[in-house]
């Protein structure tokens, strides 16, 4: 009996925390189209001229303050760990294999392995909780751009998104609770920044994001695709399972780069009036991430932290990811069986 193909898609990381080998990721990674999607001769200069020349050795000393000698970035170590689970938890009739959007393992080398295996069908999950056209939609793209040139494709589906899982939802709300969230003054939702741009070319009707007050406040049929709407959806829906009144939290959006408007709240500003306000302690969820990585456990924990303590607050305190959940599990297991 022929078995049923999963691939699960993480963003990537570098082989290593050098220089040389950050540079190669952020390369592979910003020269997407759908990361930085301007005119192709425009993003090559910025890239390779400048971002990448200036960002490879700032960002490898980042790197090597979160990378264990034991089991390297965590983002690998947590993908590993859900890739073994799920494939436990499916048993002999599916095969699974995990692939990273840039770098190592990689999604040519992934597929092949599952054409070798002579799957039946390949149901793709990209490990982004949230549609994005920069992390979704690219591992779409790449799959399809492989495959097209396979003799003979067997089925293939795609997941958009699970922002709205329950058991993705529950997780979150549980890992909160041995941080007893009841004695934090304030909760932050914080998502990985999208730019404007990027926002906009989500809404096809070219007349309502970011041109109605609200608009990502609640899902509709204009914005369902829209990453800051589901990003908002999944805030509420953790909220709501935490029993966190809407006065209690905000979201927000980091990890911005260059000068172009992202998506807003910037969650160093709200850190920087939180802190003004005389609040003390901040729980920080970062439901955009399945896995633990350099934007929850260095960005939130040192940065931020780093950010509110200098302005006279006390403690910030990241609620760890997804990881390797059993819980989670559960929803990877219902995504891949679907």
């Amino acid at each position: 009996m022929s078995k049923k193909g999963i691939l699960l898609v993480n963003l990537g990381t570098p082989d290593s925390p050098s220089t040389a080998d950050v540079r190669k990721y952020l390369n592979e990674f910003l020269m997407d189209p759908r990361v930085i999607d301007i005119n192709p001769v425009l993003r090559t200069f910025l890239v390779q001229g400048i971002i990448v020349p200036f960002r490879a050795p700032k960002s490898a000393k980042l790197y090597q303050q979160i990378w264990s000698a034991e089991t390297g970035s965590p983002l690998l170590y947590y993908s590993k760990l859900q890739h073994k689970a799920l494939q436990e938890r499916l048993g002999d009739e599916y095969h699974v294999e995990l692939a990273m959007r840039y770098q190592s393992p990689s999604i040519e080398s992934a597929l092949q392995r599952l054409k070798d295996a002579l799957v039946s069908d390949i149901t793709v999950i990209p490990l982004f909780p949230q549609y994005a056209s920069a992390s979704t939609g690219s591992v779409h793209d790449k799959v399809m751009e492989l495959v097209k040139s396979w003799q003979t494709i067997p089925d293939i589906s795609f997941i958009n998104s699970f922002h709205n899982d329950e058991l993705m939802i529950e997780t979150f709300a549980n890992n909160s609770l041995k941080y007893k969230p009841e004695t934090y003054d304030h909760v932050l939702f914080s998502f990985h920044g999208l730019p404007q741009r990027q926002i906009k070319k989500c809404d096809h009707t070219h007349s309502y994001c970011l041109q109605i007050d609200g608009c990502c406040n609640t899902l509709n049929d204009t914005n369902k695709f829209c990453y800051s709407a589901q990003s908002y959806d999944t805030a509420r829906l953790i909220a709501e399972k935490m029993g966190l009144p809407k006065e209690k939290y905000t979201v927000c959006f980091q990890s911005r780069l260059g000068n172009d408007p992202w998506v807003q709240p910037y969650t160093s500003k709200v850190v920087e009036q939180l802190a003004k306000e005389g609040k003390k302690r901040l729980l920080v969820f970062c439901p955009a991430f399945v896995a633990d990585c350099l934007e929850t456990v260095y960005e939130v924990t040192e940065e931020y932290g780093g950010e509110f303590r200098a302005l006279g607050g006390e403690h910030v305190q990241l609620v760890e990811s997804l990881n390797d959940s059993p819980m989670f599990i559960d929803a990877l297991e219902k995504m891949a069986r679907a």
